[in-house]
């Protein structure tokens, strides 16, 4: 019978009777303890290991979503517009191609490529993302003839015709990081399939499944190593070469491999595979080029083969993945029999993972390596014109900035006119070189083409080697103008019409000026002689000294002083008699400048080598738009272009009038300087405004004037490039009157020294000349500003058709 407050149970397990329960042993006990320690060790390390990990997560976050990389700046020339019309000769555009990278090919079907037969050309464009907008890729037919595109059409379809195509722009100049990375950044969405599809075969076959690492991998690998007694294959993903790469350094111990997991894992966990396939694909190292390294596919591709990403075949592909090995060791330029054997490697591997077809691995094997000899550089070298574009971009942008923003900078530069410019320096100076005598070498020159109306610059070269980043003369080879300074007195004078006109009489009579030191200035004509009174067109043609500083000094300095700047001298000078006399020194770029204002119609367009500039998003940072500003009146500027078209046709710089085509009227003035140690020329077109400098850098005599030095270059450059003569029809405000040229009356009917002059309305001659005296002898051209007559230089008889006479006159200048 069971007793109060006991239940059944209790009863059963009495004493008396044994327990069945198992009992555990102190085995048990032990495991048990045991179990609990590592439980909890485990939870501390899970909890070190996040704690360690937190920094590393941080770390991974802040670079993987900032900025990435520092990126160069890349600097393009002007692209090359075709369109119905353009003048465009075949060689001019092959030559722009070929600059380009363009492949000539049998059938064009890849960007980059194009076939030609004599003026028809095929052309299979590349895309481009220009300031105003993205230029498809297109595939265009052309043909040009006679100097000019005629047909433009799509080469696809119905054959439309195409408004205008502009060509992707010749890369010129990259402003490298301080590092000197390099890169071309490619969006995962832009990565063509055939090389993820090689990358992933070859570096990580799990790549879309893994998290990170790949343990089966990292066993496999070890397994491999440990029979072959050496590292024959690696275990890491492109995930973990990424976190190597772009996070850690090279040291080599336990700690970076725990961290290169762990980071591997914390990178995908938080970003998607095409991200990390991006970074990986524009960080990995392929490459050196001097002190420039090479990472990334886009770079790479550009370095090895010339050519876009994109535009890379079967074998190409597989090249670009084998280097990712072993950069140096099989660098195809270096080691080609290397590269070679890697390459076909990774074709078979290519063969074996279903990526290409058993017959196109055999082709690819059987392909040359294809390496081009350039390495992706600027598709030229114009050290002289990007220090203009540097010096420009520095009023705006930081250094650091330009080093590592990936600015995309487009610039006014024209290789065709560049190449012109170069070529007519490096052939015409030698030929100076020997009419002087002069050892090879002594001679130097220096160039600026410049757009007239908007002041763009298209050309600029600093010197005879064109490719020499040294002293850049056309900007910094600060020397006296000479005769260059009378265009900017005698546009002074014909701004006040109702006193001056353009056959108004100026007196060519000796001056007597004291200096303030107890000596006198007196100038001199080229020729020593005094010629009277003078029409003003006339004394600007001939060069006349006396008549010019008659004429300044009537003027007054300070106004001269301030019609200088005015047409966009900015340099300080001396207000002195002397400056009438281009006492004044400048380089070459501020001369242009002058003169482009004068070509313009009298209005400034502050010379600009750049166009415009955006960032690494193709978005516009900074516009260089056209700025015009009043420097003359309209009238005033015609009225001085017709008197400086008088220079060629009759003044110092007759020379042009055989060198240039009978219809390509143009106007300039010859520059001087004492000793004949400088020999200048600007001039002008109806659309280029060109000014040469022919010198020593010694500043020693070259035995050159103007007329027969610098002039020649110029003469050289004008008759190759495209461009238009002078108009012949005048700005309102200007009428045209036949006048004697030799007083600047009315001409009768039937007068023979009459000429067609443009006039200001303002000051219309109203008195006729009666034409009945003997006319005066004609003046004889002056060329130098020099204080007194230099002895003429001795040169050896030559026989000519015009005889000495016209010898005289070609040598001279006049």
């Amino acid at each position: 019978m069971s007793q109060p407050g006991r239940n059944d149970e209790e009863e059963d397990l009495s004493p008396e009777e044994p327990d069945k329960r198992p009992r555990r042993g102190p085995l048990a006990r032990a495991f048990k303890v045991l179990g609990g320690f590592i439980l909890l060790a485990g939870l501390a390390g899970l909890v070190a290991v996040v704690l360690y990990a937190i920094p590393l997560d941080r770390t991974v976050r802040e670079k993987f979503e900032g900025k990435r990389w520092a990126l160069p700046a890349r600097v393009y020339a002007r692209p090359l517009e075709l369109y119905i019309g353009a003048p465009l000769t075949p060689e001019e555009l092959a030559a722009e191609l070929k600059r380009l990278d363009y492949r000539s090919v049998a059938q064009p079907l890849r960007p980059g490529t194009f076939e030609r037969d004599a003026g028809d050309f095929l052309i299979r464009t590349r895309a481009f993302q220009f300031w105003d907008g993205a230029e498809p890729e297109r595939f265009i037919a052309l043909h040009i003839s006679e100097g000019q595109i005629d047909t433009l059409a799509d080469a696809r379809g119905d054959g439309e015709e195409l408004a205008l195509v502009r060509l992707d722009p010749v890369l010129i100049d990259s402003i490298y990081p301080s590092h000197n990375e390099d890169r071309v950044l490619v969006r995962a969405q832009d990565l063509p399939p055939l090389l993820i599809d090689t990358l992933k075969a070859v570096e990580d076959r799990t790549f879309g499944t893994h998290f990170g690492v790949d343990p089966l991998a990292i066993l496999r690998a070890s397994i491999k190593n440990f029979q072959a007694g050496a590292v024959v294959e690696g275990g890491s993903t492109l995930t973990q070469q990424l976190v190597k790469n772009f996070y850690l350094t090279d040291e080599r111990s336990l700690r970076r491999k725990v961290n290169e997991a762990l980071m591997a894992i914390l990178l995908e966990m938080r970003y998607p595979k095409d991200d990390i396939l991006e970074a990986y694909a524009n960080e990995i190292y392929l490459g050196q080029d001097g002190s420039r390294a090479i990472h990334g596919f886009g770079l790479a591709s550009r370095f090895y083969f010339n050519r876009d990403l994109g535009e890379l075949g079967i074998p190409e592909t597989a090249l670009l993945v084998a280097l990712i090995k072993g950069p140096s060791y099989y660098d195809p330029r270096r080691h080609p029999e290397r590269a070679i054997e890697r390459r076909n490697l990774v074709i078979d591997i290519m063969a074996d993972q279903g990526v290409v077809d058993p017959a196109q691995a055999a082709d690819a094997k059987a392909a040359p390596l294809g390496v081009g000899e350039k390495g992706g550089r600027p598709g030229g070298s114009y050290p002289a014109f990007t220090d203009l574009v540097r010096r420009q971009l520095k009023r705006d942008y930081r250094e650091e900035d330009l080093r590592s923003e990936g600015l995309i900078i487009f610039t006014t530069l024209s290789p065709t006119i560049q190449g012109i410019v170069e070529q007519s320096i490096r052939e015409r100076l030698p030929d100076l070189e020997k009419l002087r005598k002069f050892k090879p070498g002594t001679l130097e020159g220096a160039a600026v083409v410049v757009s007239a109306a908007q002041g763009e610059v298209l050309a600029l070269a600093g010197g005879r080697e064109a490719g020499y980043a040294g002293f850049n003369r056309a900007l910094e080879a600060i020397r006296p103008i000479g005769s260059l300074v009378k265009p900017m007195i005698y546009i002074e004078a014909l701004n006040t019409p109702e006193k001056y006109n353009i056959a108004s009489p100026l007196r060519d009579q000796g001056v007597s000026l004291a200096t303030g030191d107890g000596k006198r200035w007196e100038p001199k004509n080229y020729d020593g002689r005094s010629h009277g009174s003078v029409p003003l067109y006339l004394a600007l043609a001939k060069s006349y000294n006396l008549a010019t500083v008659n004429l300044g000094l009537e003027l007054g300095l300070d106004r001269v002083a301030h019609r200088f700047q005015e047409l966009g001298v900015q340099r300080d000078f001396d207000k002195v008699p002397a400056m009438l006399l281009g006492s004044i020194s400048l380089a070459p770029v501020e001369v242009a400048q002058v003169y482009q204002s004068i070509a313009s119609g009298g209005f400034r367009a502050p010379l600009r080598a750049i166009r415009e500039v955006l960032n690494t998003q193709g978005e516009p940072l900074n516009r260089y738009p056209l700025a015009v500003e009043p420097a003359s009146s309209p009238q005033a500027a015609f009225l001085l272009t017709w008197a400086m078209r008088e220079v060629v046709q009759q003044g110092t710089a007759t020379w042009l009038k055989q060198r240039l085509p009978k219809e390509l009227t143009v106007a300039g003035k010859t520059g001087t300087t004492n000793e004949l140690r400088d020999s200048w020329f600007a001039g002008f077109s109806g659309d280029k405004v060109i000014v040469t400098w022919v010198g020593r850098d010694d500043n020693q005599p070259t035995g050159l004037t103007g007329g027969t030095g610098a002039l020649r270059v110029w003469g050289d450059i004008m008759a190759s490039i495209d461009t238009q003569p002078l108009p012949d029809y005048p700005p309102d405000g200007i009428t045209m009157v036949s006048v004697d040229r030799y007083n600047g009356r009315r001409a009768p009917k039937g007068c023979g020294r009459a000429l067609t002059m443009p006039f200001d309305d303002e000051a219309l001659p109203t008195r006729t000349s009666d034409c009945g005296a003997a006319p005066p002898p004609e003046p004889a051209a002056a060329e130098s500003t020099a204080a007194a007559p230099p002895p003429p230089p001795k040169e050896e008889k030559k026989s000519s058709e015009g005889g000495i006479g016209s010898f005289l006159r070609d040598f001279l200048g006049y």
